[in-house]
């Protein structure tokens, strides 16, 4: 007699396991600690075997009998059930451990400690905010082109063009790696060339005016923030690296009686030389009182590492300054490369050097930071004096 619903609920469990029978092979076997397990009994190649249904209540009778029938399906075919479990259970493994997101994390991992932290922290953000959801899961090997482009379409859909293109790259890379580690076999990103319209670069908003420079600096010097953000604000303009560079800058890069910064350039990985101008300098005798035990120049909250990446803007937009039409902590270098060649007159070169930009060179000789320094060392000085007089409305 088949089971009922009311039936297999009210089953309680003896000293004994019980096994109440539905039919076509189907059964419920009642454990004595009361668990209740649905079970098939099936015979293949003249032997008895059993396979398990699932549990219940997770699997009803209805899902228990139609689990059944497709069981018997595959018997039809002479396939043993169990071994073809077995076989889906593996196949289910080893997409798990080819699947996209394992394989951007693997890529991800191998590529990271060659990146700035702030770069590595991007990247992985677009993976984990705009991939990993919808392609994450899935193996690498079985994902194909339209299955990126939804992912890329969504991004574009909320007006983040150029992220979409930065995912397409990063959707590329990875594919690439999955074919020389060998779990896939194209890149289905490839495909995707023009697709998406082309981004529209802005330059970084900056102030360029001597008047309104001066009005600038001296808002520098009143900020009422931390003294650690006003002094990374205060040499922003001074040393007019890139911002993530002055916020992980490290004491032991310092040379203050030299009057020199050395450190590694986060795009190129170059050694760059920075000469500090005196007023550079005061600031910086000044700042390590407070925190020259430490390692990080700027540290945040947590000491042992960096102040947050947004602190500048966000103190230019407690001035008052908007970030995305007036100015920005990577602004700075767009001023001093345009006021140290209008109005002081110096080489565009020697610039682009102290930018730590990659300059031809006519001879082919790889970058090199002591290039013009002694023209640096006087331009740095200059600079500072020339944002010196500005604040003082000379």
């Amino acid at each position: 007699m088949a089971l009922t619903d009311l039936k297999v609920r009210n089953a309680k469990p003896t000293e004994k396991q019980q096994k109440l029978f539905d039919e076509r092979g189907l059964f419920l076997l009642v454990t004595p600690a009361g668990g209740k397990w649905w079970r098939l009994k099936y015979r293949f190649a003249g032997k008895e075997k059993s396979l398990s249904m699932g549990v219940y209540p997770d699997v009803g009778l209805k899902e228990a009998r139609e689990r059944r029938d497709a069981a018997r399906k595959l018997l039809a075919n002479g396939v043993d059930p169990g071994i073809d479990r077995k076989v889906q259970r593996a196949g289910a493994a080893q997409r798990a451990t080819n699947s996209f997101e394992v394989v951007a994390r693997e890529w991800f991992a191998k590529y990271e400690p060659g990146w700035a932290e702030s770069h590595a922290e991007k990247i992985l953000g677009r993976l984990e905010k705009d991939v990993f959801p919808w392609l994450g899961a899935r193996a690498i090997a079985e994902i194909n082109a339209p299955d990126v482009l939804a992912v890329l379409r969504r991004v574009e859909a909320r007006g983040a063009l150029d992220t979409a293109h930065r995912v397409h790259q990063n959707c590329g890379q990875i594919f690439r790696y999955a074919i020389a580690t060998g779990r896939a076999d194209r890149d289905v990103a490839a495909d995707l060339r023009g697709a998406l319209p082309p981004a529209r670069h802005t330059h970084f908003p900056s102030v360029t005016d001597p008047s309104e420079v001066a009005g600038l600096l001296r808002a520098l010097d009143a900020f009422q923030g931390t003294f650690v953000v006003q002094c990374a604000l205060r040499l922003a303009p001074l040393l007019f690296v890139r911002p993530g560079e002055l916020r992980a800058a490290e004491w032991s890069q310092f040379d203050l009686d030299k009057g020199q910064w050395r450190y590694t350039v986060s795009k190129t990985k170059t050694e760059h030389l920075v000469p500090l101008a005196r007023q550079a300098v005061a600031i910086l005798r000044e700042l390590h009182a407070l925190t020259g035990q430490r390692t990080y120049v700027f540290p945040g909250r947590d000491v042992k590492k960096p102040m947050s990446g947004a602190a500048v803007n966000a103190a230019l937009r407690r001035m008052g300054f908007d970030t995305k039409t007036e100015i920005t902590g990577h602004g700075f270098r767009a001023m001093a490369r345009t006021i140290l060649h209008e109005q002081l007159r110096f080489p565009g070169e020697v610039i682009e050097h102290q930018l730590a930009h990659n300059v031809p060179d006519p001879l082919g000789k790889a970058y090199n930071r002591t290039k013009f320094i002694d023209d640096r060392v006087k331009m740095m000085q200059a600079w500072a004096d020339y944002l010196e007089q500005l604040k003082a409305g000379e």
